[in-house]
This record gives structure tokens, C-alpha cells and sequence, in this order.
């Protein structure tokens, strides 16, 4: 008996959807399958930043930068030869500007990509994390503020109700987009000031804060008239002994959590090094890592150095 057209095509209305979603539902798990089988997501890299703009202060103040992250907030900085962070005062020659003693030195970002912890989001978004601070070895979500448009750092509680992702690398995995794109901004903080002692960063000469121009009008609405440059954020992949240095101190956090006691695990002298650390974080360790990174490299898994 034929079915009556009526129902028929209710039939397909219903179909499509349910067929759409079981697709996407595969696509979305062999796109995870591939971000398990892809170790370099998870090399921890820094940002070198560069911007084409031809504006003297741009040049001066923000081209071959670097990023730093202080004050819940993502800044450009000046670099080194070594390609670390330099403060703006000692760098720029800025008379009385100096770092917050208690805040320590400047933090350069230090981050790797990982699926942000989220069961709301669907799908899942790709995140991005950084450590904040050496000792203690915390990390942060790295995110996009929703009303602001700056790229600032919190936790999960922090961070959940802005935009977390998708933060990815462009197609020869050099550099970073976040929304399928480099969207990225520095803007002067200062607003064309010559200093600015009213804000804890402008004490300190952190001047260039990094926005991202999410809707793609040049920060219209959010910009306020002051000074922007489109910049660029290179990825500069950690060596392999700077990679050992921070997962070891990671895991010393971890086991002074454990044992609660700090003299414990940071008085260890030389001799007590166990063969378990030799071949966690010793020489044989960073040779293993440098092969391995250099193997990825030349089969094309990761970014050129």
C-alpha cells in the first residue's frame, strides 16, 4: 500500500536532520581521533610577534616583539637576541619604569592547544593554554573577552563565558588564527600618552595590550579612537630542554601537593637524582625529545623552527 504523500514527506523532514547530525557526529570524532594521534598539538611554544605596519612607534614599540602575559592581560613586549621577553622600561629607555618586585619577571606565553573542558559546547572547541607563572608552574586558559575583544587569561570559572575557541595554526602550522583566521590587533593602552601611572601595567611600561577584531570591522565600537597595528603571532616551538625544565617543575608541584611538603621535594641534593629522573628529564631525555622532534619535523607533523 503506498504511503500517503503527506506522510512521506514528513518522513524526510524528519530524516534529514537525524541524518545530518549522525554525520556530523562522525566527522566530529575523526577530527578527535586526529587531535589524539597529533603530539605536536601539544609542543609548548611561545609568540613572536611582527607587524608590517610601517609607523615608526609600530617598529619601534611592537615589531619583533614578543608576548608576555601579566595582569590577566596579553601584551607585545620587546625581545632579545635569545628571543625573550625584555621590559618595556629597560628596552625602550623609559626613566622611571620599572617591574613590580613581587610580580617577578616578565612571563613569556608558553602554550600548546587542548579541547577545552566544556560539555555545553557542541561540538567541543579547541582551546588554548599557557603557563602564567614558573614557580609555581600554573597554567591558564587563554580567551577572548567577550565585550572587549582583548586576548585575557583565567581559569575555567574565568574564562567559561567568553569566546575559548577555536584556536588553531595556519595550514603550514607557523603561526596562530583563532576562529579560522589571524585576526589579530596590539592597541595602545596608553592612548597615545607618554606614560601611564594610573594603571598597575602602565607602571610598569606594558603598552601594547593584544585584542583579536572578531568581527572583522577594525574593533569598530570597541577600538575608542586609540592607536591600533594589525600584528602577526609566530610560533616558536620550545626546545627540548626548556620543554623537560617545565614538566619537571610541573611534576615537583604535584608531588609537593601530594606530600605537603615543600622542603622535601626541593632539597633533594644532586646525588639522590634516581635513573627515573635521568630518563624523565636527564641528557638521554632531551636527545630522545630533540629526535623525536626533529623525526615530526621532517615528516611534516609540525611547524618549521
Amino acid at each position: 500500500m503506498a504511503l500517503p504523500l503527506g506522510l512521506f514527506l514528513g518522513g524526510c523532514v524528519v530524516a534529514i536532520p537525524v541524518v545530518t547530525g549522525i554525520a556530523q557526529g562522525v566527522e566530529h570524532q575523526k577530527k578527535q581521533n586526529e587531535e589524539a594521534n597529533n603530539e605536536s598539538r601539544m609542543w609548548k611554544f611561545n609568540c613572536l610577534v611582527s607587524c608590517d605596519d610601517p609607523d615608526e612607534i609600530a617598529q619601534e614599540e611592537v615589531n619583533n616583539g614578543i608576548l608576555v602575559v601579566r595582569h590577566d592581560k596579553v601584551w607585545v613586549v620587546p625581545r632579545n637576541k635569545e628571543d625573550k621577553p625584555v621590559p618595556p622600561g629597560e628596552a625602550l629607555g623609559l626613566k622611571g619604569i620599572e617591574l613590580q618586585q613581587d610580580l617577578g619577571p616578565l612571563h613569556a606565553f608558553a602554550g600548546f592547544y587542548i579541547q577545552y573542558p566544556d560539555e555545553n559546547r557542541s561540538p567541543p572547541e579547541r582551546g588554548l593554554v599557557s603557563t602564567i607563572s614558573d614557580e609555581p608552574p600554573v597554567l591558564n586558559w587563554i580567551y577572548c573577552d567577550r565585550s572587549t575583544y582583548e586576548l585575557r587569561y583565567s581559569n575555567r570559572t574565568g574564562s567559561i563565558l567568553h569566546h575559548v575557541g577555536d584556536w588553531d595554526w595556519t595550514e603550514d602550522e607557523t603561526h596562530l588564527v583563532f576562529d579560522g583566521w589571524e585576526g589579530f590587533v596590539a592597541i595602545d593602552e596608553w592612548d597615545g600618552a607618554d606614560s601611564d601611572p594610573s594603571t598597575p601595567w602602565g607602571k610598569e611600561g606594558l603598552r601594547w595590550a593584544v585584542y583579536f577584531d572578531r568581527d572583522d570591522n577594525g574593533l569598530k565600537g570597541r577600538r575608542r579612537g586609540r592607536d591600533m597595528f594589525e600584528i602577526s603571532l609566530k610560533r616558536r616551538i620550545q626546545s627540548a630542554e626548556e620543554q623537560l625544565k617545565q614538566n619537571e617543575a610541573a611534576e615537583k608541584k604535584m608531588q609537593v601537593k601530594s606530600r605537603g611538603g615543600l622542603s622535601t621535594q626541593f632539597s633533594a641534593p644532586q646525588k639522590e637524582r634516581t635513573k627515573e629522573w635521568e630518563k624523565k628529564y636527564g641528557e638521554e631525555a632531551r636527545l630522545a625529545l630533540e629526535r623525536k622532534l626533529a623525526k615530526e619535523k621532517e615528516e611534516g607533523q609540525g611547524p618549521s623552527w
